[in-house]
């Protein structure tokens, strides 16, 4: 057993999951709606897609799998009109925690199915599997071994971070400056939303 790689992918997938992104900010607006039971049901959610983007990508690796880039690509602006639509909701809720005296925590309600799709509606995170395993696939010297420990891995580091990151958002939700961080992560939906629309735009010039 490589430990020293084990730990430098430990590492990576915290500062990855812990990036702000489209599933980061649904986990914590999801806990302030339904405390950190909701914040959990949309844990499982997104740890189930990103098992599933996962497989895939072992699929691919191995060869055993395909997908076609028109198809791909048509996947991925879908997933960033889901992504928008999140974006819009949360910044619809900042700017009534703005206006309204007696602000009203009401963030997008999480869940598992939302978890799900938030997680599923990102393809292009199949790309980064693809390219991220095999710089860790020798921890072992039993490839499939290895596989097993850098899943098994993601499952427990992706509960933990995303886990943390709910529990720091909630603490700022009581703060005065909630509604500022609130806007900040819808408009953050947005612009990766708006990105990921482009640059699949521009894969079909």
């Amino acid at each position: 057993m490589n430990y020293l790689e084990l730990l430098f992918y430990i590492m990576t997938v915290i500062v990855m999951i812990a990036t702000p992104g489209p599933v980061m900010i649904l986990v914590a607006s999801a806990g302030l709606r339904g405390g950190y039971k909701k914040a959990l049901e949309t844990i499982v959610g997104t740890n189930l897609a990103s098992l599933a983007l996962i497989t895939i990508s072992i699929l691919i690796l191995k060869g055993i799998f395909s997908i076609n880039e028109t198809v791909f690509v048509l996947i991925k602006i879908l997933g960033c009109f889901y992504i928008a639509y999140l974006g819009y909701e949360i910044l619809k809720e900042a700017w009534n925690n703005a206006t309204n005296d007696t602000p009203t925590l009401k963030p997008v309600e999480g869940g598992f199915k939302k978890g799900f799709l938030v997680g599923i509606s990102n393809p292009k995170d199949i790309i980064f599997f693809s390219s991220f395993f095999p710089q860790f696939i020798h921890i072992h010297n039993n490839t499939n071994l290895s596989l097993l420990i850098l899943v098994i891995a993601w499952i427990i580091l992706d509960f933990l971070t995303l886990s943390v990151v709910y529990l720091s958002f909630n603490k700022l939700s009581k703060s005065a400056i909630y509604h500022k961080v609130l806007a900040t992560c819808g408009l953050l939906l947005l612009s990766i939303a708006l990105y990921g629309m482009i640059s699949s735009a521009l894969s079909f010039i």
